[in-house]
């Protein structure tokens, strides 16, 4: 095939896969990024969190590259975990962790409120007990919930509060290892908040979330293999889940997966999308694609007490794969 017919083809997809709306399969984000999360607006731009620059980029519809929303620091944001897009209330809410490894200063963790169309800081929500904030969801009343590292509980902000309060704390909601709560969360409908401990497990937990919002028993849903620390769960339709396995705490940085979950009462079946990745800790579905980030972090942690080491000018993108038709 000519040159010049591979760029009337690539042309004529563009065209294509712009006129249907559909974002494209690989989109650029800034050098040395290091991102942890990814949230969609409903107009298709991403949002994607970043853990070194303490900061937050936006991928518009149609842009070659991204901007930065939320500057570094802002609001005392430290390491960007969680994200999530508050289209109703114009906000952008951020996690900020307490990890280190990062460009900015280091402030105690909290939940952070930004415009999200500005990036203009409107609040911030401290953890309390010194927890460490990791993902969030919301339900449809707008209440937010929050995930805690080192402690068993699911914190939540409901609508119009001042403070983040405990929404459920359980034993069974421990994991191993230094941090000992929760990492990922989703909420499937108004059935249940599924949350994955920060460790790697054979299962997630499910806590049903009754109808006048209060918490029912924790229960474990099991899986037919170990998951490789389930870092983001985002809900897809009744009764699936995707799955981001970063493989965190595994051998070798090319051991995470990405991997969709079919719900079938107390217990998983999972089937793998895409695998050989390098810490993939967050994505979101987008129509029959999901798009999704390598955080790539031992590149930071393998140089815990020399910055000066850690590589400079490391690329990083939001990649996608279709979902499976049926599952």
């Amino acid at each position: 095939m000519s040159r010049l017919l591979l760029w009337v083809v690539a042309v004529s997809a563009g065209a294509a896969s712009a006129a249907a709306g559909a974002a494209p399969a690989t989109l650029p984000l800034p050098f040395d990024w290091y991102p942890e999360s990814v949230a969609v607006g409903p107009d298709g731009s991403f949002y994607v969190g970043s853990w070194r620059q303490g900061a937050v980029a936006r991928l518009r519809p149609g842009a070659q590259r991204a901007e930065t929303l939320v500057r570094p620091g802002a609001n005392g944001l430290a390491n960007g975990q969680g994200v999530l897009v508050d289209a109703k209330r114009g906000a952008l809410w951020v996690c900020s962790g307490t990890s280190g490894f990062t460009t900015v200063p280091m402030t105690p963790s909290a939940l952070k409120r930004y415009d999200l169309a500005t990036g203009v800081p409107q609040a911030s929500y401290p953890m309390p007990d010194d927890g460490y904030c990791n993902d969030l969801a919301q339900d449809k009343r707008g209440n937010l919930y929050v995930t805690d590292s080192l402690h068993p509980r699911v914190l939540r902000l409901a609508t119009g509060a001042k403070r983040l309060t405990v929404w459920k704390e359980d034993a069974l909601l421990a994991g191993a290892g230094p941090y000992r709560g929760l990492n990922g969360v989703a909420i499937d409908g108004d059935r249940g908040v599924y949350v994955s401990v920060v460790s790697a497990a054979p299962y997630l937990l499910r806590i049903p979330l009754g109808t006048d919002g209060a918490a029912g028993s924790v229960n474990r849903v099991e899986a037919p293999r170990e998951l490789k620390n389930v870092d983001a769960i985002r809900a897809w339709k009744p009764g699936r889940l995707v799955l981001f396995e970063s493989n965190a705490f595994g051998n070798g940085p090319y051991g995470g997966q990405i991997t969709v979950a079919r719900i079938e009462g107390d217990r998983l079946a999972l089937r793998t999308v895409v695998a050989g990745l390098n810490d993939p800790s967050s994505g979101v579905v987008l129509g029959r694609r999901v798009y999704f980030i390598e955080s790539k972090y031992p590149l930071l942690t393998h140089h815990k007490d020399d910055d000066a080491a850690v590589p400079r000018g490391v690329p990083f993108d939001l990649q996608s794969r279709e979902l499976p038709d049926a599952f």
